[in-house]
């Protein structure tokens, strides 16, 4: 895994992957599992998947990694708070707690340490349930930049780089 120089803390079903295989990526999730069911969809009824199966299980507030390890490190955390346990949503991209300023607080800690000097962070959010804003609040850090995509323009990615604030 040592030549591994990006870091995906949290790959989910590594959507946001174009090659989900990359061979430079070190994929993290806190879960393995496979979820198969029937979940309502905008056409009604039908049977989703979704593999759910990391390089290595960790969670994203403690990596087991070493300082300075990875040039570029991808935080795709939780985001929505406001959704039932066994919704479709909750199951593909997890749910957030009531601690979850913390949370990502200390994941965000997490990130920048396992960091290259002058690494990259990429954060995507998406503001369904909380805005950007609090998010950043949160972190204590606002992104170098960013852009607003997806429907209704609710998703976030946002640049940090390490060192630069």
């Amino acid at each position: 895994m040592q030549d591994k120089i990006i870091l995906d803390t949290t790959c989910g079903s590594r959507t946001i992957w174009f090659n989900k295989n990359h061979p430079n990526v070190l994929y993290c999730d806190k879960r393995n599992v496979l979820y198969t069911g029937i979940w309502k969809s905008n056409n009604g009824n039908s049977e989703r998947s979704c593999v759910i199966n990391p390089d290595i299980q960790c969670d994203f507030t403690n990596l087991p990694f070493n300082d300075n390890t990875f040039k570029l490190v991808v935080f795709d955390p939780p985001h929505l708070q406001k959704v039932g346990e066994t919704a479709w949503l909750a199951k593909k991209y997890g749910k957030l707690g009531e601690n979850w300023k913390q949370m990502l607080h200390d994941g965000f800690q997490e990130c920048m340490r396992v960091l290259d000097n002058e690494g990259v962070l990429i954060f995507k959010w998406n503001e369904f349930d909380i805005p950007a804003a609090d998010v950043w609040n949160a972190i204590g850090r606002r992104p170098l930049f960013g852009h607003h995509s997806g429907k209704n323009s609710k998703t976030f990615w946002a640049c940090y780089m390490k060192g630069i604030k």
